[in-house]
């Protein structure tokens, strides 16, 4: 049914097209069916004197059947293809309809001007000229059946009425048969019809869809013209992008493999372009670079290609047999124009560049570890103080290959416990009794031997696994936490380094619940030790914070006195402890400068009623300044090493022993 309704559309939408072609092909047939008329009519004349013999009767039929085909003659010549083409195919059709109908009529009649007409008898010729004529009507006008049954209809009918009228048995039979025949012809001509009406529907179909795709294309070839202008142009600074720069980085490396010559590539960062785009907006910052692609092509020129990588990262590739030398220069040159002023919203901005340069041969054998290459001797530019030209050397590889490698590896250690957590005892300065520890990561790789905390950490945040290592940390400290009343120190605590970073990949606090949880700790004897710099980020850790504050964790400001610290959250949150950094400890027994600053931290820490601790205490001379300054509790080497937690009994046995010793003494 939904099939029918879809067909009725395409007809009902295709109607004037359909009936055009119809006129057309009607009036074709109609010129030469004119021709045959004129013959045949004068024929059955002929034939019916020669039988009947001459008469008057039969002349005037032939000069009226003549005459309606010189009409539909002239009317045929006025009407032409103009009707057609003015889109008037359905009076051209109801015009042709009449006069079908007219000769229609006229061979109707035929009987009825002979006199004695007998057509089962001496007339039963003109009855199957009769009959001939009509059924070639409704064969050379199939594209209409209208102009078909009309034509062919009242002859049909005339040859029934007068067979009927003889009334004899045969004649009887007879117009039966041609009764059989009519309904032949009015089902041929309907169905011819419609045939011709779905065939042309299919043409047009056809000819729309040619239409369409052929619009279809020119459309899509004018859009991919544009699509690959922009695929291969920044829009805003009109230099190539990076899709572009990939591969022409690609085809330069290859002809200069070929041809033994070098590919230099320098990638260029923008050392300000944040704050421009913070402070002042993206369109002050869309005009730092706009301006800053033009001072690269004034120095460039046609000695390389430029291209916007992405946000303020600008790449260019240098050519030929001195690359690499004509690459420097060109980015020594770019160092010294990008000290000048760039004029942004009204004021003057020095935004300078930091540069990395990598070279093949030497320094990769294919695009994308050329572009390694430089971007990592681009981080090193920064590294070292930005706006500055760094060259690649294997040096920075081999440091980008173990950060990859302790990142590849670090999930897999955390899982199998390679990564362990070292223990560091806190004592109290006058007496050196223990009151607590800080947890240590440690890892020592099977192939890359040590690896430093800060690598860890980098790694863990770089693979997304930072809450999977602070939970195995805090495992470690909440089992020496279920130790410790057996080793005699039932109220020590066990503190656990925080990165703030981590408050924006996972909650904390969720993650030390449930391991507190899973060991039965009290949640009051494990320390959260956090940076400074995390508490003036109140945006990010402040609910955290908070949160763990509820819990009833102990929280400890670590590297106190290196940062800018608001007094407010140290209010707010009841922070418990404050780490003095050991930079202000070292020699401090004989620096005025460091005592004057401890003395401030400790002032500070007494009046907030917060606890003081003193990181790498080393010396004794220290201890005794310290103390009088007010510390109360330190930690470093001169007390003990970070250890593994099967050495702490020993050492802790061994330290009360030291105790009772000076006792007594």
């Amino acid at each position: 049914m939904a099939d029918n309704y879809q067909t009725e559309i395409s007809v009902r939408e295709f109607l004037p097209e359909i009936k055009a072609a119809q006129a057309t092909a009607i009036m074709a047939a109609v010129k030469s069916s004119i021709y045959f008329n004129l013959c045949i009519s004068a024929s059955a004349v002929l034939i019916a004197v020669v039988v009947n013999g001459p008469s008057a009767s039969m002349f005037v039929w032939l000069a009226i059947a003549h005459t309606i085909l010189a009409l539909r003659f002239s009317f045929q010549r006025g009407m032409d293809a103009r009707f057609v083409a003015a889109g008037r195919a359905d009076t051209a059709l109801r015009v042709l309809s009449y006069g079908s109908f007219a000769s229609g009529m006229a061979w109707a009649a035929l009987p009825f001007f002979i006199m004695d007409f007998n057509g089962g008898g001496k007339d039963a010729f003109l009855l199957l000229i009769m009959v001939g004529i009509a059924a070639g009507g409704v064969i050379r006008h199939i594209a209409y059946s209208p102009v078909a049954l009309t034509f062919a209809m009242p002859p049909m009918m005339s040859i029934v009425f007068t067979l009927a009228v003889e009334g004899s048995s045969a004649s009887t039979i007879l117009a039966l048969n041609v009764v059989g025949l009519l309904v032949v012809l009015y089902k041929s001509s309907v169905a011819g019809e419609a045939t011709f009406a779905n065939n042309e529907l299919g043409k047009l179909r056809a000819t729309r869809l040619a239409n369409s795709l052929r619009e279809a294309n020119a459309d899509i070839m004018q859009k991919n013209a544009r699509l690959e202008m922009l695929a291969n142009c920044d829009p805003l600074t009109g230099l190539s992008n990076r899709a572009l720069f990939s591969s022409r980085l690609k085809e330069h490396i290859a002809s200069a493999d070929a041809f033994g010559q070098d590919v230099a590539l320098l990638i260029i960062d923008l050392d300000r372009f944040k704050s421009i785009n913070d402070t002042l907006g993206h369109s002050a910052g869309d005009s730092v670079l706009v301006q800053t692609s033009a001072r690269l092509r004034a120095v460039i020129g046609s000695k390389g290609e430029i291209a916007r990588l992405g946000g303020d990262e600008f790449a260019i590739i240098v050519t030929g047999t001195d690359a690499t030398r004509t690459a420097r220069l060109a980015a020594r040159d770019i160092l010294k124009k990008t000290r000048a002023p760039l004029t942004v919203g009204g004021g003057a901005f020095v935004i300078g560049t930091s540069i990395g340069l990598a070279a093949f041969p030497q320094h990769a054998e294919t695009a994308e570890e050329l572009l390694a290459c430089a971007d990592m001797a681009l981080y090193e530019a920064k590294e070292r103080g930005r706006r500055r030209l760094q060259e690649f050397n294997p040096r920075l590889k081999s440091q980008a290959d173990r950060q990859r490698q302790i990142e590849l590896d670090l999930e897999e250690a955390i899982r199998a416990g390679s990564v362990e957590a070292w223990f560091q005892p806190q004592v109290l300065l006058n007496n050196r009794e223990i009151v607590g520890f800080e947890a240590l990561v440690r890892w020592t790789h099977p192939r890359l031997g040590y690896i430093t905390p800060p690598e860890i950490v980098q790694a863990a945040q770089v693979m997304h696994i930072t809450d999977k290592l602070t939970a195995h940390i805090a495992a470690a400290a909440c089992r020496l936490l279920n130790r410790l009343p057996e080793l005699g120190l039932p109220e020590a605590t066990v503190a656990i380094n925080v990165s703030p970073r981590e408050f924006s990949f996972y909650s904390l606090a969720d993650v030390l619940g449930l391991v507190t949880k899973q060991h039965g700790i009290n949640p009051a004897l494990l320390e959260i030790e956090i940076t400074e710099e995390a508490i003036i980020d109140t945006s990010i850790v402040g609910n955290e914070l908070k949160r763990l504050e509820e819990a009833g964790y102990k929280l400890a400001v670590d590297d106190f006195g290196m940062g800018h610290s608001s007094l407010a959250y140290l209010i707010s949150l009841k922070i418990d402890r404050l780490k003095i950094d050991r930079s202000f400890v070292e020699g401090v027994a004989n620096s005025r400068h460091n005592q004057a600053l401890i003395a401030a931290l400790i002032g500070i820490g007494h009046t907030l009623q917060i606890d003081i601790v003193v990181e790498g205490v080393e010396h004794e001379e220290d201890v005794e300044v310290l103390r009088v300054l007010g510390c109360r509790i330190g930690q470093g080497y001169l007390y003990a090493r970070p250890m593994s937690p099967d050495k702490l009994d020993g050492w802790i046995d061994a330290h009360r022993q030291t105790i009772t010793a000076r006792a007594v003494a």
